[in-house]
C-alpha cells in the first residue's frame, strides 16, 4: 500500500511537471502587449540554418515536444511506387556534419511532402491533397543513388540528434521556451525564407537567385530594417562571412538606397556591444555557411560549431546588462530536406505573386505560396519566459488556432515597436506577445554545456567515394 502510495505520488508530480506553464495573458491582448512593452527592449534574433525540428531536436525528451523519441519512429519507403523495397525508419545519432546536403528547392520540398514533383494546388488548397511527409528518402535516394550506400543516404534524412550530441539545446530546452508547431514559411530553400523573416514576404522568390547578392540587393519590399530606422528605432545585422553572402539587410535596395549599409558589421561587435551595453533595440545575427569550418548547422559544418556559436551568444547575452530586458530569439530558416513528420498547413498568401520551377522530372510547376514549409527549430530565450516550456500552437488575429512561422516574429515585433503587418501573411500568423511573463526569473543559467566534436561518419563515407 505505501509503495503504491509513493508511486501515485511521484504520478501526480510528474503530471503536474509536464503541465503547460499558465498563462497570465491572451495573445494579441491590450494587457499582454502592454506586458511585451514593459519588460523587453532588446530583441535579438539568431537564425541558423537548414534543420528541421525532428531532425535536431528528436531527442528532446521533455513533454509536450512531438518528435521522433517521443512519438516515432516514423518510416519512408525507399520507393514511394514501390513499397516491396522496404522502408526505413528514423533513429538515435545523427552525424556532425553530412555532406550529402538533402534536396531542399521548392519541388524538392514537394516529393518530400507530397510524394509528387508537382502536386494539384487546387488540391492541396481544398484540403483533398494533404502531405504525407513520406517521400524524404525516395527524395534523398534519387538525389546521390549512385554515390553512397542507399542505407547511409536514409540515415542522413531520418536520423536525429540525441540530448548528448547536442548539450547546448539540450539545456536551452531545458531552461526556456521551445516551440513545438513553428514552420517557415516558405518550402524552400535558404534565401527566400530569410526575407520572410525579415519582410513577411519573399516577393516572388522561390530559390537563391542573384535578386539577393551584395551587389545586385534586388527586393524592394519594406523590412524590419526600414521599419525601425523609420521610428528612430536602431538596428544591426552582424555578420560572420561577408563572402558567403549571408548578410540578409544587404538583399533589401532601402538598406543601400539609404545609405544604412553600414549598420551590417562583424560579428565581434556583437559581442562588444552586448559587454558594454550598447546593443540596438534589433539584433539579427548571421552564421558563416556553409562547408566546414562554419558555423549555422548547415550539413556540411559541423552540428558541434554551430553549437559553439549558440553557446558564444548566449554567454554574451547572460553577462550584458541588456540581460533583464532581452528577448533572445533562436530559429532556422527552413528544413534543409531533413524529415519531419509533421504536415506544413496552408497560410495567407503574402501578395499575388507566384513562383515557377522546373521539376527533376521536366514538367513545370508554379508554386501560389500559400502553404508553409517544414518545422523547424525554435526557441524564446529570456528571463522572462517559462523553464522547460513547450508551446503548441498559436491564434491569430481573429482567434483562429494557426502554427506559428516566421511570420510570427514580425507579428510580435509589430506589437512591440507599434507597426503594421507588412503582408497578409504576417497579418494572418499567430504572435507570441503573451508568452511574455509577468514576472521576471531568477534561475536562468549563466553558461552552457561544452559542444564536443562527435562521429563523423557520413563525412568519412563521402570522401571515400
Amino acid at each position: 500500500m505505501c509503495a503504491n502510495f509513493v508511486l501515485l505520488l511521484l504520478a501526480f508530480a510528474a503530471a503536474a511537471s509536464a503541465a503547460p506553464p499558465k498563462r497570465s495573458y491572451a495573445a494579441h491582448s491590450s494587457s499582454s502587449i502592454k506586458n511585451l512593452k514593459s519588460h523587453i527592449k532588446n530583441v535579438v534574433v539568431l537564425e541558423m540554418e537548414n534543420r528541421s525540428l525532428d531532425n535536431l531536436l528528436g531527442g528532446q525528451t521533455i513533454n509536450g515536444l512531438e518528435n521522433p523519441i517521443n512519438n516515432g519512429p516514423f518510416c519512408n519507403p525507399y520507393n514511394l511506387s514501390d513499397p516491396s523495397q522496404g522502408k526505413v525508419c528514423s533513429s538515435a545519432k545523427d552525424m556532425d556534419s553530412i555532406l550529402d546536403d538533402p534536396d531542399h528547392t521548392v519541388t524538392g520540398n514537394n516529393i518530400e511532402f507530397y510524394g509528387t514533383f508537382t502536386p494539384s494546388n487546387a488540391d492541396i488548397a481544398s484540403g483533398k491533397l494533404t502531405p504525407a511527409q513520406k517521400g524524404f528518402v525516395y527524395e534523398q535516394l534519387r538525389y546521390y543513388g549512385e554515390d553512397v550506400n542507399k542505407t547511409e543516404l536514409a540515415r542522413q534524412v531520418l536520423n536525429y540528434y540525441t540530448e548528448e550530441q547536442v548539450p547546448v539545446l539540450t539545456s536551452l530546452v531545458r531552461n526556456y521556451l521551445t516551440f513545438n508547431h513553428w514552420h517557415s514559411d516558405l518550402p524552400g530553400p535558404t534565401a527566400p525564407n530569410r526575407a520572410f523573416v525579415l519582410s513577411g514576404t519573399s516577393a516572388g522568390h522561390g530559390t537563391n537567385d542573384e535578386d539577393f547578392d551584395a551587389d545586385k540587393h534586388g527586393l524592394t519590399q519594406r523590412s524590419i530594417f526600414q521599419q525601425l530606422s523609420e521610428t528612430n528605432r536602431t538596428w544591426k545585422n552582424y555578420y560572420t562571412d561577408p563572402a558567403e553572402q549571408m548578410v540578409d539587410a544587404w538583399f533589401f535596395d532601402w538598406t543601400f538606397t539609404s545609405g544604412n549599409q553600414g549598420l551590417a558589421v562583424p560579428l565581434d561587435n556583437f559581442y562588444s556591444d552586448a559587454a558594454s551595453g550598447k546593443l540596438p533595440d534589433f539584433s539579427f545575427i548571421e552564421p558563416s555557411c556553409c562547408g566546414q569550418g562554419t558555423t549555422s548547422m548547415h550539413p556540411t559544418g559541423l552540428i558541434s560549431d554551430g553549437e559553439t556559436l549558440i553557446k558564444n551568444v548566449y554567454t554574451a547575452l547572460r553577462a550584458s546588462p541588456h540581460w533583464n530586458q532581452t528577448l533572445f530569439v533562436l530559429t532556422f530558416d527552413e528544413t534543409g530536406g531533413f524529415h519531419d513528420h509533421v504536415p506544413p498547413p496552408l497560410a495567407p498568401r503574402p501578395d499575388e505573386l507566384t513562383y515557377i520551377e522546373e521539376a527533376p522530372n521536366g514538367e513545370n510547376y508554379t508554386f501560389p505560396f500559400d502553404r508553409l514549409g517544414g518545422r523547424v527549430p525554435t526557441l524564446l530565450i529570456s528571463p522572462w519566459v517559462a523553464k522547460g516550456a513547450v508551446e503548441q500552437k498559436g491564434t491569430n488575429s481573429d482567434g483562429e488556432t494557426v502554427s506559428y512561422s516566421a511570420s510570427s516574429l514580425l507579428r510580435t515585433l509589430g506589437y512591440l515597436w507599434d507597426f503594421e503587418p507588412f503582408t497578409p501573411r504576417v497579418g494572418g500568423s499567430a504572435s507570441f506577445d503573451h508568452l511574455i511573463q509577468g514576472s521576471k526569473r531568477t534561475d536562468t543559467p549563466i553558461s552552457l554545456p561544452e559542444p564536443k566534436p562527435f562521429k563523423n561518419r557520413f563525412f568519412a563515407l563521402a570522401q571515400s567515394t
